[in-house]
C-alpha cells in the first residue's frame, strides 16, 4: 500500500530573522510575525526572489526606508546602489537558512501584490518600532510513500550519485585569435575577450552552461557569487 506525505514543515521565524540580520540597517532589527492589518503602504517598493534547488519557496523583503541612507551614500559617491543589489544578502540569507542554494534574478513588485496571498508576514522592528517588512510563502510538497511508512525523497534517490566527480569551469570570455598571434604570445600580454567587464561570467559544469555569476575574492581565493541559473535550453545553445 502507498500513501503521500507532506514535506518537513519550515520554520519560517527563523528565516525571518536570518533577513533581519542581513538587512543592513544602522541598528539591530527583530523580526515579529505581522498582526491582521499590519503591513507597509501598499504602493511600497518590495524586493522579491525565488528559491532555486532544495525547498520551493518566495521572499519579498520592504525595506527601502532602511537603505535609504546607503543608496544616498552611493550616489553622492558616484557608485549608485539600486535597492535591489542591497536587500540582496538578505534574501540570500533566507535561502540559506532554507537549505536552498541560489536565488533566481531579484525583481521590483508593489507591496500589496508581493505580500498578499498566503504570504506569511512578519514585520522587521527597531526599538518596537516597524521599519521593514519581510513576507514568505513556502510551497508543501506531497512526496510519495511506500509501504511501511519509508518515505523516498529525491535526496535520498539522488544519493547514489553524490561521489561522482564533475569539473566546473568559470569562463570570463573567449577570444579567437590566428594561430601567429597565439605563438606571438608571451609574458605581459593582454587578450581583449568578447565581453564587457561589467558583463556576468559563465559557470559550466562538464562544458554545460547552468548558471552565471559575478567573480568574488573569498580569502584571498578567487569565487563566484552565482546570480542566475540558465534554463535547459539555454544551456544546450
Amino acid at each position: 500500500m502507498t500513501r503521500s506525505a507532506l514535506s518537513a514543515p519550515v520554520d519560517t521565524q527563523v528565516l525571518a530573522e536570518a533577513v533581519a540580520a542581513h538587512v543592513p540597517s544602522p541598528v539591530p532589527l527583530t523580526a515579529v510575525p505581522a498582526g491582521p492589518g499590519e503591513g507597509p503602504a501598499p504602493e511600497a517598493l518590495a524586493v522579491v526572489a525565488t528559491c532555486l534547488g532544495g525547498t520551493a519557496a518566495t521572499f519579498a523583503l520592504v525595506a527601502e526606508a532602511v537603505v535609504a541612507e546607503l543608496t544616498e551614500a552611493g550616489v553622492a559617491a558616484g557608485t549608485p546602489v539600486a535597492v535591489a543589489d542591497a536587500l540582496r544578502p538578505a534574501l540570500e540569507a533566507a535561502a540559506g537558512a532554507l537549505g536552498s542554494q541560489a536565488l533566481d534574478a531579484v525583481r521590483t513588485e508593489t507591496a500589496e501584490a508581493a505580500l498578499g496571498g498566503d504570504m506569511t508576514v512578519y514585520a522587521l522592528q527597531a526599538d518596537g518600532q516597524s521599519v521593514a517588512w519581510f513576507g514568505v510563502r513556502v510551497a508543501q510538497t506531497h512526496v510519495p510513500g511506500a509501504a511501511g511508512g519509508r518515505v523516498p525523497t529525491q535526496r535520498t534517490t539522488m544519493r547514489v550519485l553524490y561521489d561522482v566527480e564533475m569539473t566546473l569551469t568559470v569562463e570570463l570570455g573567449r577570444a579567437r585569435l590566428p594561430l601567429r598571434d597565439v605563438l606571438d604570445l608571451a609574458p605581459g600580454a593582454v587578450l581583449e575577450l568578447d565581453r564587457a567587464a561589467s558583463s556576468p561570467a559563465d559557470i559550466l559544469v562538464n562544458g554545460r552552461l547552468i548558471a552565471r555569476g559575478e567573480v568574488v575574492v573569498v580569502d584571498e581565493d578567487y569565487g563566484v557569487r552565482i546570480t542566475q541559473i540558465v534554463s535547459g535550453s539555454e544551456g544546450e545553445a
